[in-house]
């Protein structure tokens, strides 16, 4: 830069200028105006040394630029940082490992076309609890099957040595909702502006090791009856619909007619390692009011346990459990009962069939829910019991299968039937029903129900249904 001004043949003072003019941006064409607006350079010199200045200052820049790139380039990666460890896709499953933790994604999506035929309503057709439907005309509905949709995710990850894990489940309807004491689970406002119903049955969390079981606190699936509906073929499908002018949430399936609703409740379990394919689980519970009895105040928690066991004998898988249940209850008007139930079941899978088996026995737990009859006008307890059996069979990408279950429940005593003479008796349904996986993540599944209601005084009511739709599991 001094060479070319010294060249042209100006004063030796611009050259001394421009070589201790300070070193940054600007400068050299700062001094070359101030020159220039002195009369030491024409308009000429001016024009073409500030034209070369720019023109430097240019391909200086760009040198500087490529040499910061050149450097980062080739700057050491720290050895502690992998991004492929940061962030990855789970081996299996929808989810992805984010530095010590993995997150995972599972749901389900399912809708069916119900048609429901209900019995004439009449003096004999009326039964106090019964799950056949009895109304003046058919009815339609587009609606979720017994599980409605759902969304779970759950975090999981190792520290100081436990396994620790958190889960979150969403359970949203397809149908809208009118909200109640029973939230999500009312009956079904089926009207415009009116919005779906969205349980949100999980929010628990666990702690456990391989070799000391693990421990769970929140909100989840009991364990009394859990593996009753898990297990029952109408969970991925209709089964009674109950209330098919206005669907709820959800069908009613085989609940009523074959075991107790296990629920979704607060609860601290313990379950222990598997040990040759046994495994026991024991917890403590939110305790629940009655749905139908007296007012209650309820001072001592629930507790329910289960034991199961998993094993194979010659090419047949067996899943074996046995349930129990006890709660007292506190009457607000004086005295208590104590509600106490049990269960047993057993699958069985030889080749092609799966065949299932359930029974349980209750006092004091009611019918179809916890809670619902258990007592009478008196608080004194009900007993109550029931069964179902069912059979699937899959050829290739077809299924077929088909259950029958009741549920009874009794009398607490002379006073009892003599004040509720169409309590319900006995609760039935048959099941016949079709399915094709359509692909691994749809099913398309095709059903018949029959149900029936039988009241203590010989009272009846009979329906039927057809349900026809799909069901998604990711």
């Amino acid at each position: 830069m001094i060479s070319k001004i010294m060249l042209r043949g100006t004063a030796a003072a611009i050259a001394i200028a421009l070589t201790t003019a300070p070193a940054y941006a600007g400068s050299s064409e700062s001094l070359l105006k101030r020159l220039h607006e002195k009369g030491i350079l024409s308009d000429d010199e001016y024009a073409a040394l500030l034209a070369e200045e720019q023109a430097e200052d240019a391909a200086e820049a760009q040198q500087m630029q490529a040499q910061q790139m050149q450097t980062t380039t080739q700057a050491p990666v720290p050895a502690s940082f992998e991004p492929e460890k940061m962030v990855k896709m789970t081996d299996s499953g929808i989810g992805l490992e984010v530095g010590p933790a993995t997150i995972r994604f599972s749901g389900s999506v399912n809708g069916f076309y119900v048609h429901d035929n209900p019995d004439t309503p009449s003096a004999t057709t009326a039964v106090t609890g019964g799950i056949a439907s009895v109304s003046g005309s058919n009815s339609s509905s587009v609606r979720n099957g017994l599980l409605p949709g759902f969304l779970v995710v759950n975090v999981s990850t190792q520290q100081a040595g436990w396994d620790v894990g958190a889960t979150f489940g969403m359970y949203p309807g397809i149908n809208s909702t009118a909200w109640g004491a029973l939230g999500a689970n009312n009956g079904g406002q089926p009207t415009a502006l009116a919005t779906a119903g969205i349980d949100f049955r999980q929010t628990f969390m666990t702690f456990g090791k391989k070799n000391l079981g693990t421990f769970k606190i929140g909100r989840d699936i009991g364990l009394f009856g859990s593996d009753a509906i898990l297990n029952d073929i109408t969970l991925l499908s209709s089964g009674p619909p109950g209330g098919n002018v206005a669907p709820g949430n959800t069908t009613l399936g085989r609940i009523g007619s074959g075991y107790i609703y296990t629920d979704f409740q607060p609860q601290i379990t313990y379950s222990t390692p598997s040990m040759g394919g046994v495994q026991a689980s024991v917890g403590v519970f939110q305790p629940l009011k009655s749905l139908t009895g007296q007012d209650q105040t309820n001072s001592d928690p629930g507790f329910q346990a289960k034991l199961t066991y998993d094993g194979a004998f010659g090419g047949v898988n067996t899943h074996l459990w046995a349930g129990g249940i006890t709660q007292k209850h506190d009457l607000v008007a004086g005295g208590s009962y104590t509600g106490k139930g049990l269960d047993l079941g057993a699958k069985v899978t030889a080749g092609p069939v799966t065949a299932v088996g359930y029974w349980y026995t209750a006092d004091g737990l009611g019918t179809t829910v916890l809670g619902l009859f258990d007592t009478d006008g008196s608080g004194n307890a009900r007993s109550s019991d029931g069964f179902y059996l069912q059979a699937l069979a899959t050829f290739g990408k077809v299924s077929v299968g088909g259950s029958y279950g009741e549920s009874r429940l009794d009398y607490a005593n002379a006073a009892d039937e003599a004040a509720n003479p169409t309590l319900v008796d006995t609760n039935s349904s048959w099941v016949g029903q079709l399915r094709y996986g359509l692909t691994p993540w749809v099913t398309l599944i095709g059903e018949y129900v029959h149900s029936k209601a039988e009241a203590h005084n010989g009272n009846e009511a009979q329906s039927d249904a057809l349900a026809v739709g799909g069901i998604l599991f990711f």
